[in-house]
C-alpha cells in the first residue's frame, strides 16, 4: 500500500502494488495459508524441521599428528531430521504480524485467540515487554549456531513492541467483539514499555 501511495504522488502506475496488496491483505487467504490450529495462531509455512541441535565436534588426530596441532572444537548445527513442508510452529512475533501490521480483520474469530497468547506470561508477555519467542517453545534462549545468539528467540525488541502497541490502540477504536479487551491491553503495554524504557534510560 505504502509503494502503491508513493507511485501515485510521482505519477506512476502503481497498480501492481496495489494487486499484491490486495492478496496480501486478503483475510481469507492468510487463514487457509497461515493459520496453524495446533498452534493457535498464524506460522511460517515451508521446509521446516525441529529437529535439530548444536553437537560439539573434536578433530581427531590422524596416526603420528600431534593433537596440539588440532584445531579447537566447534558447535555444528545437526539436524536429525530431514526437514518437510510445514508450519515452522514457534509462537512468536510471526505469528502475530497480521494484527501488528493491521492486516487482520477485527471481527477475525482468530483475534480473540491471538490476544490469549500476547497477554500469557508463560508465552510472550512480560513486565518489560512482549518477548520475541514464546517461553514455552524449545527454541526459546537457544542459538542457532556456535556464534549466531538467539537474539529473536526470547529478548524483547522494541520496535516490535512498537508495532503491538500501536495495533492495540487501533483496533481498540474499531468495532469488534474484543474493544475493551484491546484497550486495556494497549494501557498495560504502554506502562509496561514506557517503565521499561525509563529505567534503561536511567541505567545507561
Amino acid at each position: 500500500q505504502v509503494m502503491a501511495d508513493i507511485s501515485q504522488l510521482l505519477g506512476e502506475d502503481g497498480g501492481h502494488y496495489l494487486h499484491d496488496n490486495r492478496i496480501l491483505t486478503d483475510n481469507a487467504l492468510l487463514h487457509q495459508q497461515h493459520w496453524s490450529e495446533r498452534l493457535g495462531a498464524y506460522a511460517d509455512y515451508g521446509n521446516h524441521t525441529h529437529n535439530t541441535a548444536l553437537e560439539w565436534v573434536r578433530p581427531r588426530a590422524a596416526p603420528g599428528q600431534d593433537p596440539r596441532s588440532l584445531p579447537p572444537p566447534q558447535l555444528i548445527r545437526v539436524v536429525r531430521k530431514p526437514p518437510r513442508l510445514q508450519y515452522v510452529g514457534a509462537l512468536g512475533y510471526v505469528s502475530f504480524f497480521p494484527f501488528f501490521l493491521q492486516v487482520l480483520n477485527p471481527s477475525s474469530p482468530h483475534l480473540g485467540r491471538l490476544l490469549d497468547h500476547i497477554r500469557d506470561s508463560d508465552k510472550v508477555w512480560t513486565p518489560y515487554g512482549i518477548r520475541s519467542l514464546s517461553k514455552s517453545s524449545s527454541l526459546y534462549l537457544q542459538r542457532n549456531t556456535e556464534h549466531d545468539a538467539p537474539y529473536w528467540r526470547g529478548p524483547v525488541w522494541i520496535n516490535m513492541n512498537y508495532l503491538a502497541v500501536r495495533a492495540l490502540y487501533l483496533y481498540s477504536h474499531m468495532e469488534g467483539p474484543h474493544r475493551d479487551r484491546l484497550a486495556s491491553l494497549y494501557r498495560e503495554l504502554r506502562q509496561n514499555l514506557l517503565a521499561n524504557l525509563y529505567r534503561q534510560y536511567k541505567d545507561t
